[in-house]
């Protein structure tokens, strides 16, 4: 089976030439859809354009709503950024909802060699997977030792130690439902659009916001509806934790507690955040209690995983649009230190020296969208 199916090329891909000269990345999520447009010039990747534009209003609600809408609702918002953002190229690549799919890991006894993985990944599976496996597209990728050979190693005495008994194989695995699958597919094609592949959005933000990454990375993606927390190791995903809270929470609860109109609550959140809002002086409290329960899952994420590998995060890297909210990254950095950072995907392509400030300020937000269109154009 080929991985790149949902996988992607690895993040430590080389610019390759050939395939469409411009191509699109395409992120839909549950309160905005996203674009980003790459151009190949000379080995490397140039920024065309992009845009973004909320959901909320085609569902006849706000900017920063959370909407679940029809095939023909979401079609007719992609067209209309295609045209607002001046978009000029129908090839690309769609972003798959981390909360729309599934990924983990499974361990597999060392008897058992990569081509026996066919037979017995699918059933192995089963387990994790809560609907019949002939409904979701399935791939999978062994994930390579670390320390492919042990030696022996000695003891403070000088005594040889025996060789470690061989170490169980690693493999991860994808799952998307085949309705959602479809359902995209049918987006693609309403848009008159050319999708060569569909990539679940966490391989995606990975492509775009990892240099070469060898040491352990939590990758935060704090959504509208849900933030996903993903540990990264050399560049491979180990685990994904979806949190059921996101910006849209902080809205709602905004607007709720204030006896407020969503509108007016989204405004003062964006405004606001964590800083606080004199004429609003209970804006930052109601704002604190929906990033301590984030904060407090990412805590609870890197203690499980040094528990299990006995390896420490070495960064935590933040994006999504909630990763703009005012005060979350300093908020994030003083509970965790120095090793937090926001991403910046836009730092991999080619733009205007004017644009950098605001391409770093946004780009939290782009990385989904920006990492579709540098496998497309980074593949032959």
């Amino acid at each position: 089976m080929d991985f790149k199916k949902l996988f992607g090329n690895t993040i430590q891909n080389i610019m390759k030439r050939g395939g469409p000269e411009s191509v699109i990345g395409i992120d839909i999520g549950s309160s905005s859809v996203k674009i980003v447009q790459l151009r190949r010039k000379t080995g490397i990747a140039v920024l065309e354009t992009y845009g973004t534009l909320a959901l909320g209003p085609y569902a006849d609600g706000d900017i920063g709503m959370v909407t679940n809408l029809p095939v023909e609702k979401i079609t007719t918002a992609l067209t209309d950024l295609i045209r607002e953002s001046g978009v000029t190229t129908t090839e690309g690549a769609v972003a798959i909802p981390s909360a729309s799919s599934l990924i983990f890991m499974i361990e597999l006894p060392p008897t058992i060699n990569e081509s026996q993985y066919k037979d017995v990944v699918p059933t192995e599976a089963r387990k994790y997977i809560p609907v019949p496996i002939s409904e979701v597209t399935l791939d999978y990728f062994a994930i390579p030792k670390q320390n492919e050979s042990e030696y022996e190693t000695a003891t403070p005495t000088g005594t040889p130690t025996p060789q470690k008994a061989a170490e169980k194989s690693e493999v991860l695995i994808a799952a998307i439902h085949k309705d959602t699958l479809q359902k995209y597919q049918d987006i693609v094609k309403a848009a008159a659009l050319n999708a060569s592949f569909f990539e679940i959005e966490a391989f995606s933000s990975i492509r775009s916001t990892f240099g070469r990454e060898l040491k352990t990375v939590l990758l935060v993606d704090f959504g509208a509806s849900k933030t996903k927390i993903t540990i990264v190791e050399s560049g491979i995903i180990k685990s994904v934790h979806i949190v059921n809270r996101g910006s849209f929470d902080i809205t709602n609860a905004l607007s709720k507690s204030l006896g407020m109109p969503f509108k007016v609550a989204e405004e003062i959140k964006r405004n606001a955040g964590l800083v606080g809002d004199p004429a609003h002086p209970n804006v930052a409290s109601i704002v604190q209690l929906s990033v301590d329960y984030i904060l407090a899952e990412m805590e609870n994420v890197i203690v499980q995983y040094e528990k299990k590998y006995n390896r420490s995060v070495s960064k935590i890297v933040l994006i999504g649009g909630g990763a703009l909210l005012k005060g979350f990254f300093e908020a994030t950095k003083a509970r965790f230190g120095e090793s937090v950072v926001r991403g910046n995907p836009f730092a991999k392509v080619e733009a205007p020296a004017f644009l950098t400030p605001v391409l770093a300020e946004i780009g939290p937000e782009f990385a989904v969208a920006l990492g579709l269109a540098l496998r497309q154009i980074k593949s032959d």
